[in-house]
């Protein structure tokens, strides 16, 4: 349930803001300690944070006040643990401001909830918080993504270039410089790359070729092959800006099957027609549709959860994306109206255990004159 300001007297999100993205959206720094964000209903503004960082913090904040937990030690002192510090202050600091409900998000940590039901304050839960806001991107906040694409295609275009142009052994294995090309090294070697460039990869990256590929979430592992199509999915994030590429294509060594052809063809038509879709008031469900009765059409069913032999389905169409690579709301059954300035990946697959897998996924900006894609690179499976 979402509040309006008449239902609560203060807003309270807590952390720590390295980890919690809303919370890094008022701090703007990375501090690695726990920190508490407080604002009234009226607007005023309280960053309780560890004292060693308050002086950066008061340099990158929009609080109006920022200060350590000692500030608003309750009567019987604060804890020496900083986690319970921290939630001991942002309680005392809500007593003292005269809250007796408090708004919060899905992100609050348990600790701090406690605190305050332990002063008699009611914590109230608001579904919209740290997302509706989050949702709608300013324009440095595009500026941002659409540099953290361009480094993430950069990546691709690397990776997905050795794959095309390797040596193919006698047994169909690929090698380089006579070794053999490796799920496992290819994606080393993206992350030597993107760190190079200040991006780093928390969560890995996709590399997977068959038998893997026939599951739209495998990482990959082994030998790549010629012929067989390679899925590559790149998702790391930006160091200075905490801002996320997410980029997929599929390349094929050599000559793809006249099925993966097919897949290919497929997964292209329906990325268009769901980027057709992809415009303000439209629903996120119907940028799904879209997609799914595209690839229907051309003769591939949905099998939503199962690997299947035969190239199928598997997931939804897409996401939001920002300081997190998944971001809601999902392109999928059930979302929600599109908003202008919101920015979602479109990244339909086709995906078979005897087929492997073809996806495809460009990051598209919601503007009232129409999707804006902030990606670059081709579609095609020939990457020499």
């Amino acid at each position: 349930m979402t509040y309006d300001a008449t239902n609560y007297e203060a807003t309270l999100l807590g952390g720590i803001p390295a980890e919690n993205p809303t919370l890094f959206r008022k701090v703007l720094m990375t501090a690695g300690d726990p920190a508490a964000w407080i604002e009234t209903a009226q607007g005023e503004s309280t960053l309780i944070i560890r004292d060693v960082e308050v002086d950066r913090a008061r340099r990158t904040s929009s609080a109006r006040r920022v200060t350590a937990p000692a500030e608003f030690a309750p009567a019987a002192g604060l804890d020496s643990d900083r986690a319970t510090a921290t939630a001991q202050a942002a309680a005392e600091c809500l007593r003292r401001i005269g809250a007796r409900r408090v708004r919060t998000d899905r992100s609050l940590p348990f600790i701090f909830a406690w605190h305050v039901q332990q002063a008699g304050m009611e914590i109230v839960y608001d579904d919209a918080l740290g997302v509706l806001d989050r949702r709608v991107k300013s324009e440095q906040e595009i500026e941002w993504l659409a540099e953290a694409q361009a480094t993430t295609e950069r990546a691709m275009e690397m990776a997905c270039s050795r794959i095309a142009r390797a040596e193919a052994a006698a047994d169909g294995t690929l090698r380089e410089q006579g070794e053999p090309l490796t799920s496992e090294r290819l994606k080393s070697e993206i992350a030597k790359f993107l760190l190079d460039l200040g991006y780093t990869m928390g969560h890995g990256c996709i590399v997977a070729t068959l038998p893997d590929s026939g599951d739209c979430h495998a990482s990959g592992r082994g030998p790549l092959r010629t012929a067989a199509p390679v899925i590559v999915d790149i998702f790391p994030r930006c160091e200075a800006t905490r801002y996320h590429g997410d980029c997929t294509r599929t390349v094929v060594h050599g000559t793809p099957t006249e099925t993966v052809a097919r897949m290919h063809a497929a997964v292209v038509a329906a990325k268009a027609a769901g980027i057709a879709k992809l415009v303000p008031g439209e629903t996120a469900a119907a940028v799904h549709r879209a997609v799914v009765e595209t690839q229907q059409q051309h003769g591939f069913q949905l099998a939503r959860g199962t690997v299947t032999d035969h190239p199928t389905i598997q997931h939804g169409t897409g996401h939001g994306i920002g300081l997190e690579v998944h971001e809601p709301i999902l392109l999928d059954d059930g979302g929600g109206e599109l908003l202008a300035g919101e920015v979602f990946t479109v990244e339909p697959g086709l995906y078979g255990r005897s087929t492997g897998g073809v996806r495809i996924e460009d990051m598209l900006l919601v503007t009232d004159a129409g999707p804006r894609n902030l990606n670059r690179l081709p579609e095609g499976l020939d990457w020499r």
